[in-house]
């Protein structure tokens, strides 16, 4: 603050040197003080200050710009003057009058107190606004009321200055000195900071108000790629940093990018226009946020139609949303169905009539009246010291060559001014006009809430007086009324002013629209309102909306196309996040929606469909009975047990015959119901894996290979001991010992062996159902999960431990010389049944589901047809095709069989009597 001060001061001071007057050489009385103007700015307005008590100054664009011309080196300098005349400035100074015009006649505020006005042209330029600051505080001449420094009625206040950057600069002035500003429409959200700014108010809300709007209207539809123009002055500059501030804050992932941030210079540049012209015609943003005054804005409107440009939607700030300047049919397949903020309109009784109550005929010193009238008809009035400029309408875009000359066409008087099409008298927007309105009456406020003071009540200390009188009184002390109790009704509504001096009133939606007569129309599609909280009310009617492009639809504004369901948002290095790829979720994942930042796996049983916008249930896979694999299997294992229940059958009818009775019956009969166990086991593998199944498979098939192989045992042991009988005496007492019920132990000891590995099995790990999903990701593979590998290794090891003796026993006692030596055939069948199982181990490892499954039932089914066929197919052939050779003669080696009246053999064999031998005969 400190320092802004001091650069103020020496702007002043500097302002003060350059306007200081030449020394005369008269010389001045010794001790003579004078008090005189250091220079006299060109200032333009209207003044009525006779016969009133107080005065309220204001400031007011009722030009565009200022001449441009080079500074002067031989001559004093000159206050610049001012070109191409504002009509909707001049309706601005018109609504001030009014108002207080209003207010004098009011019996309800400031009785018996008169206020007239001080009005000043800004030119909308910075400079003219400075002078108008310094000339309320410091006076032109002795005729002008100035603020203490005159007999005239005190200035109050002053009400202005239009744009925000204007209001910047006059209130660093002003506020030095405590002064009360009101401001009618600057937004700038700059102004709140009541640090720099300690005595600006406003009635017109702040830009955090419309950002934030502006940002909501951003979300509401959906755009996600928005460019941003500002005007290069504090207005502008503050308006997009808090419009890029909102739209981080209500995205918070970043939705909403900016595609592009330009500047409209302010001092016209047709090179840096293009530039702009350029970025917004290479730009794929749609969408595009204007935060400018009229004024500003207009000659970059004019660029964009030369390079006719369309097909974009504007949002558009209230300093132009309404403006005559800008809303010309004209510039309608531009701007159309544009959508910008437009502060709260009002009606202000008897504007209209007041407007047209103007002719230059009636004071001839009212030069303002005289341009206006000029301007507004083409024409020249009779003896005008302001010849009429014919290209003022062209300045207004401008451009730099300037034209002045005066018409032909010379004005009569006579125009009638109702038919006059122009912004002076459209009342139909009045918006900023209202606020001027409202400002006005703001300070007449304060003014009266101080003249009603009592000084039991008076809130000023340190003084004479605890209230300030309404004849003389210090702008602090008015200050404090217009910041603490800032709350009044003008026209039915309640103005609250709060201490940073801002207000909160309602924005309206606004849509550019044609209406029939070919004017633009500012039709209202929504509302928005906020009390500067995280609270706010927004209501848009989109099918009021019209949309200036092709589709006549909602314009989309991204970077690049949206990321269509299945794919995933992937960041672009270097860009935006709201520029990015598309990427394909991976398998196993999906997205279904628009623009997926991340894909969401699928559920443990799903899988992501081909498009992955979805997921599917998984197929289902197991070795079902339906299947043909399934259904063979069954087939085989169904018909091996009808062979062993037929080789059973044919034991049962001829099981008093001397093969059968051979080398213990009832241990073949074991062998062949094991045989059926491990067959019908089988098809405890097809079907659907549950619990009961998964325990009940592995165990019954260790359980049947361990009675087989053990009733195996108990046979080759008895011919193991025939063989080495006949080599050694200790040997042959052995045998003579071991007796039938002695084989029968072994296979009760090796099967209750397997029992308890089974039932520890079952009772401390036990396979369970399991569904497996890790093997193929769009399958689940229903398997038993076989629990403890350790008790699964010792259960079926404990069987090759058993085969693995029945193989060595039976290759010894291979070479018996009997009739019928069963140990050849126990060897081969326990050859196939090793080569079988050798053979299945590297199949069912590199196999998975169905397969895997079918392999192990093949492995069963091929193990126990080796096993009926080597070690019963031989006997049922003698019994059944050679009966003439199931003889205890022969089997027992009690007769020849290599003569030819027998029947062909090619080896004999003597069994012993008791069936401890076995005896058969082989064909030639």
């Amino acid at each position: 603050m400190a320092h802004t001060k001091l650069w103020v001061l020496l702007v002043l001071y500097v302002g003060a040197l350059q306007y200081l007057p030449a020394r005369t050489e008269e010389a001045k009385p010794e001790g003579e003080e004078e008090c005189r103007l250091l220079g006299k700015f060109d200032l333009r307005g209207y003044v009525e200050a006779e016969h009133t008590d107080h005065v309220i100054g204001g400031m007011f664009p009722m030009h565009f710009r200022t001449i441009l011309e080079e500074d002067p080196t031989s001559t004093p300098p000159m206050s610049p003057q001012c070109e191409g005349f504002n009509f909707r400035g001049y309706r601005w100074v018109k609504a001030m009058i009014l108002a207080i015009r209003h207010i004098n006649k009011d019996p309800d505020i400031l009785p018996n107190i008169t206020l007239g006005y001080q009005i000043y042209d800004t030119c909308y330029t910075m400079s003219k606004t400075v002078e108008n600051s310094l000339a309320f505080l410091t006076g032109q001449n002795e005729t002008t009321p100035v603020f203490r420094c005159s007999s005239g009625a005190p200035l109050a206040a002053v009400v202005g200055a239009g744009g925000s950057t204007l209001s910047i600069a006059s209130s660093r002035i002003l506020g030095l000195y405590y002064f009360p500003q009101v401001g009618y429409a600057s937004s700038s959200l700059l102004l709140s900071d009541k640090y720099q700014f300690p005595t600006y108010l406003r009635t017109i809300p702040s830009d955090n108000v419309q950002s934030q709007g502006m940002a909501i209207l951003v979300k509401h539809f959906g755009w996600k790629w928005v460019g941003t123009i500002a005007a290069d002055d504090d207005y502008g500059k503050y308006g997009v940093k808090a419009f890029k501030e909102k739209i981080e804050k209500i995205t918070r992932s970043g939705e909403i990018c900016i595609a592009f941030s330009e500047t409209i210079p302010k001092i016209y540049s047709r090179t840096k226009i293009q530039k702009v012209v350029e970025t917004v015609k290479d730009t794929n943003a749609t969408v595009i946020v204007v935060y400018s005054s009229d004024i500003d804005f207009h000659p970059l409107v004019e660029e964009f139609m030369i390079s006719n440009i369309s097909s974009k939607t504007w949002i558009a700030s209230e300093a132009w949303v309404t403006s005559a300047l800008i809303a010309r049919p004209e510039y309608f397949p531009l701007l159309g169905g544009a959508i910008g903020f437009g502060v709260r309109r009002g009606h202000i009784p008897g504007l209209k009539e007041f407007l047209l109550d103007i002719h230059p005929g009636r004071d001839p010193n009212d030069d303002l009246a005289i341009e206006f009238w000029q301007s507004a008809f083409n024409c020249t009035w009779p003896n005008a010291s302001i010849p009429y400029n014919t290209d003022n309408r062209k300045n207004v875009t401008g451009h730099e060559n300037r034209v002045n000359f005066t018409s032909d066409h010379f004005c009569t008087g006579e125009e009638n001014l109702e038919e006059l099409n122009n912004t002076y008298l459209d009342v139909s927007e009045l918006r900023i006009t209202y606020n001027v309105y409202k400002a006005v009456y703001a300070v007449a406020h304060g003014l009266h809430q101080l003249d009603l003071c009592t000084e039991d009540g008076g809130p000023f200390t340190g003084t004479s007086s605890r209230c300030a009188s309404i004849d003389e009184f210090e702008p602090w002390q008015l200050m404090y009324y217009m910041k603490n109790k800032m709350e009044f009704t003008v026209l039915n509504e309640t103005v609250h002013i709060d201490e940073k001096g801002d207000v909160y009133t309602p924005y309206d939606i606004l849509n550019w629209q044609m209406n029939g007569t070919n004017d633009i129309a500012f039709v209202n599609v929504g509302k928005f309102n906020s009390s500067g909280a995280e609270d706010y009310e927004f209501m848009v009617y989109n099918d009021s909306i019209f949309w200036n492009n092709p589709a006549a639809a909602n314009p989309r504004s991204t970077c690049n196309d949206n990321c269509q369901p299945g794919f995933r948002k992937g960041i672009q290095q270097g860009k935006p996040s709201c520029c990015y790829d598309c990427i394909k979720c991976a398998e196993g994942q999906f997205s279904n929606v628009t623009d997926a930042r991340e894909c969401n796996p699928c559920p443990e049983d799903y899988w992501s469909n081909a498009d992955r916008s979805g997921c599917l249930h998984k197929e289902v896979e197991f070795l079902a009975y339906e299947e043909a694999l399934g259904t063979t299997l069954i087939v085989l294992a169904v018909f091996g047990a009808c062979v062993v229940l037929s080789v059973t059958g044919v034991y049962i009818k001829h099981r008093n015959t001397a093969l059968v009775k051979a080398n213990d019956r009832e241990l073949s009969f074991l062998i062949q119901f094991s045989l059926v166990i491990t067959l019908m086991t089988s098809i405890l593998f097809i079907g659907k894996p549950v619990d009961w199944s998964c325990q009940s498979r592995q165990v019954s098939l260790a359980l049947g290979f361990s009675l087989c192989l053990s009733c195996v045992l108990g046979k080759t042991v008895m011919l193991l001991l025939t063989h080495l009988a006949k080599n050694s005496k200790v040997a042959e007492k052995a045998r003579m010992v071991f007796l039938p019920i002695f084989q029968k132990i072994i296979v009760l000891l090796s099967v209750l062996t397997e029992v308890g590995i089974c039932t520890a099995y079952l009772i401390l790990r036990p396979p369970r159902m399991n569904k497996n999903t890790q093997f193929l990701n769009v399958k689940i593979i229903f398997e038993c999960d076989e629990g403890s590998i350790i008790f699964l290794c010792v259960m079926f090891g404990f069987d090759v431990f058993l085969a693995i003796q029945c193989f060595l026993t039976a290759f010894i006692a291979r070479k018996l010389p009997n009739n019928f030596n069963e140990a050849k055939f126990v060897t081969f069948g326990m050859l196939v049944f090793f080569i079988v199982w050798i053979s299945f181990v590297p199949a069912y490892l590199s196999t998975r589901g169905k397969f895997k499954v079918a392999v192990e039932i093949f492995a069963i089914l091929a193990s126990s047809f080796g096993l009926l066929g080597c070690i019963f197919v031989p006997k049922c052939y003698i019994i059944l095709l050679k009966p003439l050779r199931n003889t205890e003669e022969i089997v027992h080696g009690k007769a020849a069989t290599n003569d030819k009246s027998a029947p062909p053999t090619s080896a004999s064999c003597t069994s012993e009597v008791n069936n401890t031998t076995v005896s058969t005969v082989l064909e030639d």
